[in-house]
């Protein structure tokens, strides 16, 4: 049996790149990554979250119908988290989901990189339905959209980069989370620039699973 790691979007290269930090991040679990190819490209926001969310239930059906050892939602939005979860016997976790409590966990303050602001009322709505909504600094948008990040991650970088020295000047942490799956690809060079701790949430996802999913 394997971890199931679905991207809710329609953008196999995203896939890809969650794959491989997923993988990197948990080499002892055998990782399988899915894409929702009847999805928008992207999910910008609750609506692009609803058009996701029947192709990716049944991406979550034939993941359980299969044995799954555990299911990762591969979308920051944690698009179909609860419906998901109910319906699989598996462990099922979000990636938003996952770096949220792993900032709570180390006892971090942490704001959120996001990517366009319509993505913002979902992020900050899903923090407050966690119950981390006092740890949270601020949901910033970098004003990049998520193919943009796919397309160009080097260009995506300075905008990115830009909102991240704003949370650090101005909201009083010690974590940041990146916002959004395809961020992914700018993970090594924000740590190696920022000097607070970066939270990727696809390796924090993989990192959970790791334990979520070992045998009882």
């Amino acid at each position: 049996m394997a971890v199931i790691l679905i991207n809710p979007n329609s953008t196999e290269a995203m896939t890809t790149a969650m794959l491989a930090a997923a993988r990197a991040a948990a080499p002892g679990l055998e990782i399988e990554g899915w894409t929702s190819h009847d999805a928008p490209p992207a999910i910008q926001g609750a609506e692009d979250g609803a058009r996701a969310a029947p192709p990716l239930l049944k991406l979550i059906d034939k993941a359980v119908a299969e044995g799954a050892q555990g299911i990762i939602i591969g979308c920051f939005d944690d698009t179909a988290l609860a419906e998901a979860a109910a319906r699989a016997p598996c462990p099922v976790i979000g990636i938003g989901q996952a770096a949220y409590h792993e900032a709570a966990l180390r006892s971090k303050r942490f704001s959120v990189i996001t990517t366009l602001p319509i993505s913002v009322p979902v992020l900050e709505g899903n923090i407050a339905t966690y119950g981390l909504a006092p740890w949270l600094g601020r949901v910033r948008p970098a004003d990049v959209p998520v193919l943009e990040l796919d397309r160009d991650p080097e260009a995506a970088l300075g905008p990115i980069g830009a909102a991240a020295q704003a949370a650090i000047h101005e909201d009083g942490i010690e974590a940041l989370i990146l916002g959004c799956a395809g961020m992914v690809l700018v993970t090594r060079a924000l740590r190696a620039a920022l000097p607070v701790t970066v939270i990727d949430p696809v390796e924090s996802a993989a990192r959970a699973m790791g334990w979520l999913a070992a045998p009882a």
